[in-house]
């Protein structure tokens, strides 16, 4: 019902940015909360940063003043940029979406590796 479709991840030197890019097949006006989630091998996959519409964004701590969620109605596409990138920020990084109306449920992307290494 809803295909979520990440791009922009990459390698990148630590104090280096990056802009992910997650395109929707439907009006993100039709998603609640859309946001990130980053996963590491052998840990739990974990918030990164979400926006809700009418509530606003949530960030990691971890995070907070180095990334940013943003979302472009017009172009159904949701972006993290990520500045002052850090080694420990290196994860597969999955778009999210969550629908409580017509397409109601939770929705993933295939992930985008973010490598970030000198």
């Amino acid at each position: 019902q809803v295909q979520l479709v990440e791009s922009g991840g990459g390698l990148v030197q630590p104090g280096g940015s990056l802009r992910l890019s997650c395109a929707a097949s439907v009006s993100i006006f039709l998603l609640d909360t859309m946001g990130w989630y980053r996963q590491t091998p052998g840990k739990e996959r974990e918030l990164v940063a979400t926006n809700t519409r009418g509530e606003g964004t949530d960030y990691a701590d971890s995070v907070k003043g180095r990334f940013s969620i943003s979302r472009d109605n017009g172009k159904n596409t949701v972006y993290l940029q990520m500045n002052n990138l850090k080694p420990e920020d290196t994860s597969i990084y999955y778009c999210y979406g969550r629908s409580t109306t017509v397409f109601r449920g939770i929705y993933w992307g295939q992930g985008t590796q973010v490598t970030v290494s000198s």
